[in-house]
């Protein structure tokens, strides 16, 4: 494989990210964090792509940061570092794209972080999921951001905490992951779900994640007027009339972005 630490190509509308470290088992080090950010950033502002496909080279998906990566640092080059490491949650959240994540293999540390920050799952019947850094006498914190909004306090605690393993049957029952399928049809799956994004209205599921990762930070009611204002907003849109006027119509609508 390239000596690229990530790989992207465009197919069918769908932007394909590649982690590619398989003989690292796809660790995170700086030059890898950053060109994983790069290119989510780089797929956000390209018209031709509506959907972003995450997958991993080689047997394994992530197993998280390199080791070699927390030795001899200050306090101020650990945070710098942990602010590259966490970049690409803080990204996929503010994206207008849905993400979707391919998983084989192992998923840990801050490998699983990035599949519970992206927006879909598809796994491998036998991929497995941790946050494990506290093993090692470290802590997965960073990957705790969105594994606690997925299944609440107690169990991202026990996850956490015990840096314990799970399956892919045990994520899919916790909702940390969407699909569970045999590894040889992880990356067809993955395609055919995103091609299903992508023939939706990419203002719709703008306005769609935009609302529903807005409303996580506000209390019922205010939710649910937030989300009626982003709703309100679609409706005026030529998007939206064209979806209508198509359905009606019995034939295939012609996407604007407006």
């Amino acid at each position: 494989m390239s000596e690229q630490p990530i790989l992207t190509e465009v197919k069918d509308r769908i932007g394909i990210i590649t982690l590619n470290r398989p003989d690292h088992m796809n660790t995170f080090t700086v030059p890898f964090a950053r060109a994983l950010n790069r290119a989510l950033e780089d797929f956000e502002a390209d018209d031709a792509v509506r959907v972003v496909v995450i997958r991993g080279a080689g047997k394994h998906f992530s197993v998280g940061i390199a080791l070699d990566e927390f030795k001899d640092k200050s306090h101020k080059a650990y945070r710098a570092l942990i602010r590259e490491m966490d970049a690409h949650n803080h990204t996929i959240a503010r994206m207008k794209k849905p993400v979707i994540a391919a998983v084989n293999g192992y998923a840990i540390a801050n490998g699983a972080g990035l599949v519970f920050a992206c927006d879909l799952t598809v796994a491998a019947e036998n991929s497995k999921f941790g946050t494990t850094a506290i093993n090692v006498g470290l802590i997965c914190l960073g990957p705790a951001v969105p594994l606690a909004r997925l299944v609440g306090r107690k169990k991202a605690l026990e996850m956490v905490l015990t840096g314990d393993m799970i399956d892919a049957q045990e994520a899919l029952r916790l909702g940390l992951i969407n699909q569970v399928v045999p590894a040889e049809e992880v990356e067809g799956a993955a395609m055919a779900l995103a091609a299903k994004l992508a023939a939706k209205s990419p203002l719709a599921l703008q306005v769609g994640k935009e609302g529903i990762y807005g409303m996580s930070d506000l209390p019922y009611h205010q939710s649910l007027d937030y989300l009626g204002e982003l709703f309100a907003a679609l409706c005026c849109t030529d998007d939206a009339r064209e979806g209508l006027a198509a359905f009606e119509e019995k034939r295939t609508p012609d996407w604007k972005l407006r």
